[in-house]
């Protein structure tokens, strides 16, 4: 299920405006995906993700790459520090 999830995420956010010269915050990585899922579905994401693959195969595997950075960061656990 989570892997599921993730591969959502990934989508909507690789069809999102972001650009990793923004240097967005972890906020706008989660609203980039909430909007993108709400205005296109699973399946519009998808198709986006498709289309640029087969369009610019050389540049997608970049933004690809970039997408699972930035999920990875945002959804991973932040640490607990206690003193």
């Amino acid at each position: 299920m989570i892997s599921i999830v993730k591969d959502l995420a990934a989508e909507a956010l690789f069809v999102s405006d972001l650009q990793p010269s923004q240097c967005p915050t972890h906020e706008a990585v989660e609203q980039a995906v909430t909007t993108m899922i709400l205005q296109y579905g699973s399946d519009g994401c998808a198709a986006g993700v498709a289309l640029e693959f087969g369009d610019h195969p050389d540049t997608a595997v970049a933004r690809m790459h970039w997408v699972h950075t930035e999920l990875t960061e945002v959804l991973e656990p932040h640490a607990v520090v206690l003193n």
